[in-house]
């Protein structure tokens, strides 16, 4: 995700503060990119999409995505993948 220019930090405070009570989510990870000061990695694992569609709708959820909207300049790539283990997955 790439932030406005200089909004990197306001961004990731937002996201950071959703990010704690969302049911069906297993691990989700905000990374700062050392290469690009306006970008972070967003890494997330859910039970399933559905989890993840649910999640769209708690309010803290929708709050932060109102709140960082006009933080975003825009999305990089996008990949959907099937976890199968590893540390910190159960």
């Amino acid at each position: 995700m790439k932030a406005v220019t200089g909004q990197r930090d306001a961004l990731l405070a937002i996201l950071l503060g959703s990010t704690q009570q969302m049911p069906g989510c297993k691990s989700y990870v905000i990374a700062l990119d050392p290469t690009d000061a306006d970008s972070l990695w967003i890494t997330e694992v859910w039970e399933g999409q559905d989890s993840h569609k649910a999640s769209l709708s708690l309010p803290e959820v929708r709050s932060a995505i109102e709140k960082a909207k006009p933080l975003i300049a825009a999305f990089g790539d996008y990949f959907v993948t099937e976890p199968v283990g590893g540390y910190g997955l159960t």
